[in-house]
């Protein structure tokens, strides 16, 4: 492990400027696979310090505004199981919580699916995206043996709500 920052971003459009060191932009992809493949790549050749997303979500709430926000919790909102899960957004023998949490309870919310979002997730959550809470599930699994923490940064750009 060494100083390095990777920021992780799905495509060019999303931070198409040139980072300083000690940061290192790598392109994952778009969804949720090309994410966990891309970034697994990226963390074995950068092992950074500090892993950080840094994406473009989608938010079908009025309240909030165009902008930079800081995720504080992620949640699944496209995995359904049921009826071998109790809730939607929970894997079957898996641990892993619907929540994650990212200590920061001033963040909002961000739910995390293959699938375009046009009415409100049956999950709550203040944005969306398809690759930010797959990093966060990644990054959080090998923190006890990389050492490695992660930080989850959104631009919202507001999305409509398909009428008609």
């Amino acid at each position: 492990m060494n100083d390095t920052v990777l920021v992780v971003v799905a495509v060019e459009g999303e931070l198409d400027v040139p980072l300083p060191y000690p940061y290192v932009k790598t392109i994952i992809g778009v969804g949720k696979v090309n994410a966990a493949i891309n970034t697994m790549k990226a963390i074995m050749l950068e092992k950074p310090s500090l892993v950080v997303n840094f994406g473009t979500a989608g938010s079908l709430d009025p309240e909030l505004k165009r902008g930079l926000y800081r995720v504080g919790r992620v949640v699944q909102r496209d995995f359904d199981a049921r009826p071998l899960a109790p809730a939607l957004g929970i894997v079957p023998f898996d641990s892993t919580p619907l929540t994650l949490d990212l200590n920061y309870p001033e963040g909002v919310t961000l739910s995390t699916g293959d699938n375009f979002v046009t009415s409100p997730p049956e999950v709550h959550s203040d944005l969306v995206d398809m690759e930010g809470g797959l990093l966060l599930k990644f990054v959080e699994n090998y923190k006890y043996h990389w050492k490695y923490t992660s930080m989850l940064l959104m631009v919202l750009m507001k999305m409509r709500r398909r009428t008609g």
